[in-house]
């Protein structure tokens, strides 16, 4: 009975981990950039886009398919960010829990 105790106790320190994580993701914004800067892409820490940047001389027609390239690179840039903050602010927030089997995919019940 001692260890479902622990467990739940653990499981609540959790929670409260895991709450303190997402209001700092909501709160943070993560800068992705393609062609040495000329276009900027702004994701809130949940991957929600927030802002674009475009440096005006790729707003010619001849340079639209270029744009959209940088755009798309932009995002997949400030998107890998996000996920690299999101795993590193997991971890933190799983550290020093003595969870039997491990997190997710490990995790196992005592009976």
């Amino acid at each position: 009975m001692k260890n479902l105790t622990n467990m739940l106790k653990q499981a609540q320190q959790m929670q409260s981990k895991m709450a303190e994580m997402q209001a700092k993701l909501e709160a943070t914004e993560v800068e992705g950039q393609a062609g040495a800067g000329m276009v900027k892409v702004k994701l809130s820490g949940k991957g929600d886009l927030k802002r674009i940047s475009i440096d005006p001389s790729l707003m010619a027609a001849d340079e639209r398919e270029v744009l959209e390239d940088l755009i798309i690179a932009a995002h997949a840039d400030a998107k890998q960010k996000v996920e690299g903050m999101m795993a590193e602010e997991m971890q933190k927030a799983t550290s020093g829990l003595n969870i039997p089997g491990g997190l997710p995919g490990g995790f196992k019940l005592p009976f």
